[in-house]
């Protein structure tokens, strides 16, 4: 491994950040990639990383010891946090979904018409919702699909709604 300069040009300037990099073989010959970048760093940090990554590891805790942490203060009444949404479970709904193939099944099931969402995204979103939160789809429709990552994973925004608000989308619109 070796520590490798990366200049680019930014604003006029040219600027130089810091690459560790592993050398490999492969059948068309060597070969290198990226194991980590580093940032803009001073001789010393160089010399650091240089000898940690020939595995001399007396020079490696004086790398780390040097550096000082930098405070900021943070206002915390002044933190808000916004479009807190679930994730997981629909993400795992979909993959599970995916690996069996029902998105494909369903796809060819329901072919895509001129509605504004297509009849297999909208079974998709009902079948994830209710492995999340088995309800009626009206609970799906004015709480479930706003607050959670459906929108995202199924790639059927609420503006296609035409009611720019919450709500999950009707394919008959």
């Amino acid at each position: 491994m070796f520590v490798r300069p990366i200049h680019v040009r930014k604003n006029g300037k040219r600027h130089a950040y810091w690459a560790l990099v592993e050398s490999y073989r492969t059948d068309r010959g060597p070969r290198q990639r990226v194991v980590a970048y580093l940032g803009q760093m001073d001789e010393a940090g160089r010399l650091g990383v240089r000898a940690a990554a020939d595995g001399r590891r007396s020079h490696q805790g004086r790398l780390f010891e040097a550096v000082r942490p930098a405070w900021v203060e943070v206002d915390v009444n002044r933190i808000r946090v916004e479009r807190c949404r679930a994730f997981g479970g629909a993400w795992l709904g979909r993959k599970l979904m995916r690996r069996l193939g029902l998105t494909a099944l369903l796809e060819h099931l329901l072919p895509p018409g001129r509605e504004a969402v297509p009849w297999s995204a909208m079974a998709q979103i009902l079948v994830l919702a209710r492995l999340c939160d088995p309800s009626s789809e009206l609970h799906v429709a004015e709480h479930l699909y706003a607050g959670t990552a459906l929108e995202d994973l199924v790639g059927v925004g609420v503006h296609a709604t035409g009611r720019g608000g919450g709500g999950v989308p009707h394919p008959q619109e």
